[in-house]
């Protein structure tokens, strides 16, 4: 059990990765607590309290929190250690100017996934599920199962003891259904969304591995299902798997 202190510190970081994989124009304190799974009052104490040290910034006009300076300048400090994105920029303009679909990068985070880089394609048409800072638990959208499909088979099965996305996911996001997608991925390489959070809205990934092996990112594309057609997404599966391998070598260098 945690002591208080721990507790205070676990529910405070629940609540900056809540605003930060929320909308961009910030979230309502009660939209907070719901995805934080915390009491109105208690998140909002704690709010509050982050405020205070520059971690979170509240819109005096809306009463919407976003995260705050403070937490900037902290990132400044370990981008040197974390961020790929420099590595990665020509790698996601590319996947987005040859499919002109919209291109994502997404790094792996314990059981999460979070977006760090996208770029808008060309096709009027866009889905618009995705954009940086929003975050999806492994098993979630393609970054996130292109991820999980490569994660050996005990660490797989060991999330799923520890992971229940039901409640908050449709009932296609079930064990049995994650599974039988994971195989499929596993089969071609590459991961499909299809149409699974948003109506219509298709999705494709492919994993991107550090110097140890293992997935730690994932490059993604995302768009309407008209665009998603089975030659089609073969094609873009072929680049997906193209561009993540060379990402890969990259990294490892």
């Amino acid at each position: 059990m945690q002591d208080k202190g721990t507790q205070v510190l676990a529910r405070a970081a629940t609540l900056l990765r809540a605003i930060g994989g929320g909308d961009l124009t910030g979230m309502s304190t009660t939209e907070i607590a719901r995805t934080a799974d915390l009491p109105r009052p208690t998140a909002h104490r704690l709010l509050t309290a982050l405020a205070e040290e520059g971690l979170v910034d509240r819109d005096t006009t809306t009463g919407r929190w976003t995260l705050g300076p403070e937490l900037y300048l902290l990132g400044t400090g370990a981008a040197h250690r974390y961020d790929i994105t420099d590595q990665s920029r020509d790698v996601i303009e590319r996947l987005a100017r040859e499919t002109g679909e919209s291109a994502f990068l997404s790094a792996r985070r314990g059981d999460e996934t979070v977006c760090i880089l996208s770029r808008e394609g060309s096709f009027p048409l866009r889905s618009h599920v995705l954009h940086e800072g929003i975050r999806f638990p492994l098993g979630v959208a393609s970054a996130g199962l292109a991820i999980l499909s490569h994660l050996p088979d005990r660490d797989i099965d060991e999330y799923f003891t520890r992971s229940d996305l039901e409640p908050r996911w449709p009932a296609s996001h079930s064990e049995a259904a994650i599974r039988e997608r994971i195989a499929a991925t596993r089969t071609t390489g590459y991961a499909v969304n299809p149409g699974l959070l948003v109506e219509g809205s298709w999705g494709m990934g492919a994993a991107v591995f550090d110097r140890t092996g293992r997935p730690a990112w994932a490059l993604s594309l995302t768009g309407v299902e008209t665009r998603f057609r089975p030659e089609r997404r073969g094609e873009m599966g072929a680049l997906l798997l193209e561009l993540a391998h060379e990402l890969t070598v990259r990294l490892r260098r």
